[in-house]
Formats: structure tokens, C-alpha cells, sequence
């Protein structure tokens, strides 16, 4: 048995006696709502004390883990293995747990962490130390092998960096390019979001859709976090805002799904029309579909049957999108404030619960945050 699937074994045991089986229909036995409080298999498989993790990743049992510095620097690893309990630097202490060295040769704030279709890791560092400008080579792509470790990519971004850049997720998409090619959500620290398009092979880099809906946030969008009813007020932030943010592909790869931070929509593009550098950013944005609402998502994942998840924090829950485009509630628990980075695979979604929505900038300088910070479980079954 795997290591996460030892502690699994108990945990679901424990899981499945408190919270009802996910998407079993709630009995009405009352005037109250049934939907209040928890639902859904959720299993705490990691309780980390600090730092705060954002991006997920599961290969073989294995959960991997980022701590990015862009909204506070920390002693800890930025990216590191949750193994027998505790958190080890990975793949070396040198390069995810260093403070000093050539910033293309080490990382300095890796958010967005995915695997590609051979089980590669591959995490994106936004470089961004707060109160710190982005050094050159420090905002990157980096692929790695999780069973031996080997960083088999590490390319820097550099024309389609902007300085004040938030590079916040991506997607790997190996049926384009002679190596693949990523696509990455620049959320933005200062109102200039986009999708960053980057081929392994060559480096060849550019932005595109900025200035466009799809991936701008929405100005009248509204929220309820812990009892908070918030608007979206750039000049006055009170909740983790902004644009293009939560990224996934289709199953087979031939569509990327991408969404806004402040925004309830969903978009698409087919990636052999993103991955194409000859069409214009324009030509691009005829392209977008959108695909409806998706409730307050974060992070997005897919799934095997090419069922996407998205995180919902205003409902402390995870959402999944089935292929005919209809929604159902996997998973809520009172635990799940500010769901963050997720993922899926064949046997469950992972999620990070970051408190992202707690943050000093957003609480008048007060940190709301209550360690120790959670990574869930919710087991999920083929349809």
C-alpha cells in the first residue's frame, strides 16, 4: 500500500461514518436546509502547522505540496513531499529550500503545481518574494521526474513576464510541440492578467487574450466569505481577487478550460489554436467559448471521464462539472475555507485548503489565518 494510502485506509473508515456518500440526495425532513454543513466523503490526509501550501499535486501514492513567498516570506520548503507525517524538501533541499543562489537555479515561490500524461511534475514559479522585484530567471516553468528527482525542464519566462507578473497556474499539453507546451495564468498584481503560452522545446513565449473578458475579473462581482459579504473593489481589496487564474484541459487535451478569479464564468479554447503562434491574440479571442457559470471557483481540475472540479469558496465546497455541462456538489465542509489548488485522478480529488481569504493585506494588516493548514481527500468513482 502506498504511503497516503495507508493513512487512507483508517481515515476513510472514519470519513465515511460522519459525512454521507457525495452526491446522495439529502432527505427533507424539516424546513431547514439540508445543503448546510457537511456533505460528501472529506478525509484530512495532511495537517501541515506552517507554512501555507497553494498547489497539489498525487503521483503513485505520493502528495506533493507548494508553499509560494509572494504573499509572505517563510523559513520553510516552497516545495516539498508530505511524507510520514512532515514535509522534506523536493526534489533536493538545494533547489525547493534554499534562500540564496542563481534564482533560475533554485525555486524562489512556486504556486501552480499539475502532472503531464507521463507523470511529470511540473510547478510554476511566479519568482515573487513579497516586498522583493522578480529577479531575472526566477519566474519559470520546471518539470521533474518524481521518481528520480531529475528536473527534466526549467525554463525561464521572460518576454511574457511583466513586472509585476503573478504567474498562478498551468497545464502541460504534450500533443502540442516537439516537448509539449504550457499554458499559464498570470493572474496579476497590478490589472494586467493574461494567458501565457510557452513552448518547452524552444522557450518561444507570449501573452495572449490580455485586456479581454475571458480573463479579466468581473467588476461587479460579489462574494460571501466567513460570514463577509464583499464586492470586488480593486482599490479597496478585501478577498483574494483578480483575473485569469484557475486552469485545466480536457481528458484528451484538445480543449483548455481557464477562469477569472472574480468571476463565476467559464471559458474554453481548443489548444490547437492556443498553441499556434501564428494566430494573433485576437483571432484567439473570437475562439473563446464561454461555457457558463461555474460557481466562485479557484482552482480547477480534471478528471479521467473529463469531469472538471472547481472549488467554491463562498459555498465551503467542491463543485464537479460533468461533461453535459451540469454541476453537482461533491463535497462542502465547514474546514473548507478558501479552497485552493486541486487536483484529480482516477480515485479522488485533492484539495488545498489555503485561507487565502484571511490574509493580513485583506483583514486591515491582522493575519486571520488558524493553523494547521489542511489538504483533503474526497474520493470520487468512475460514472
Amino acid at each position: 500500500m502506498n504511503r497516503v494510502g495507508s493513512f487512507l485506509l483508517v481515515a476513510g473508515l472514519w470519513a465515511g461514518q460522519l459525512f454521507p456518500t457525495p452526491m446522495q440526495a439529502q432527505t427533507i425532513t424539516d424546513n431547514n436546509d439540508p445543503a448546510f454543513g457537511r456533505n460528501g466523503q472529506v478525509q484530512i490526509i495532511a495537517s501541515i502547522p506552517t507554512p501555507d501550501p497553494s498547489g497539489v499535486a498525487v503521483v503513485n501514492g505520493r502528495l506533493f505540496l507548494t508553499f509560494p513567498k509572494h504573499d509572505g516570506d517563510h523559513t520553510g520548503p516552497v516545495l516539498a513531499e508530505w511524507k510520514d507525517g512532515r514535509l522534506v524538501p523536493f526534489p533536493s533541499v538545494a533547489f525547493s529550500a534554499a534562500s540564496s543562489g542563481a534564482p533560475q537555479a533554485r525555486l524562489i515561490s512556486p504556486h501552480g503545481m499539475t502532472t503531464d500524461t507521463k507523470g511529470n511534475l511540473w510547478v510554476i514559479d511566479d519568482g515573487k518574494i513579497k516586498g522583493q522585484p522578480i529577479p531575472a530567471g526566477g519566474a519559470k516553468v520546471v518539470g521533474i521526474n518524481p521518481t528520480t528527482g531529475q528536473i527534466i525542464a526549467n525554463v525561464p519566462l521572460t518576454t511574457a513576464l511583466l513586472p509585476q507578473s503573478h504567474m498562478n497556474d498551468l497545464r502541460i499539453d504534450l500533443t502540442h510541440g516537439a516537448k509539449g507546451t504550457a499554458y499559464i495564468t498570470d493572474s496579476s498584481f497590478d490589472g494586467h492578467p493574461a494567458l501565457v503560452v510557452l513552448d518547452l522545446a524552444t522557450g518561444r513565449q507570449r501573452r495572449v487574450l490580455e485586456n479581454t473578458v475571458s480573463v479579466l475579473p468581473d467588476p461587479g462581482y460579489q462574494t460571501v466569505l466567513d460570514g463577509r459579504v464583499l464586492h470586488y473593489d480593486p482599490a479597496h481589496p478585501t478577498f483574494p481577487a483578480g483575473g485569469a487564474d484557475g486552469i485545466t484541459l480536457s481528458a484528451g487535451s484538445e480543449r483548455v478550460y481557464y477562469a477569472p478569479l472574480a468571476s463565476r464564468r467559464l471559458y474554453s479554447l481548443p489548444t490547437a489554436k492556443l498553441a499556434d503562434f501564428s494566430l494573433t491574440s485576437a483571432q484567439l479571442a473570437d475562439l473563446v467559448v464561454d461555457e457558463g457559470e461555474k460557481g466562485a471557483a479557484d482552482g480547477l481540475a480534471t478528471d479521467p471521464w473529463n469531469r472538471i472540479y472547481t472549488t467554491a469558496a463562498d459555498h465551503d465546497a467542491v463543485f464537479r462539472r460533468n461533461p453535459d455541462g451540469t454541476f453537482e456538489l461533491l463535497a462542502s465542509d465547514p474546514r473548507f475555507v478558501w479552497p485552493d489548488g486541486i487536483f484529480a485522478d482516477h480515485q479522488a480529488v485533492y484539495v488545498v485548503l489555503g485561507q487565502w481569504s484571511r490574509l493580513p493585506r485583506l483583514h486591515n494588516g491582522q493575519d486571520m489565518r488558524k493553523p494547521p493548514f489542511l489538504v483533503a481527500r474526497i474520493p470520487i468513482t468512475a460514472p
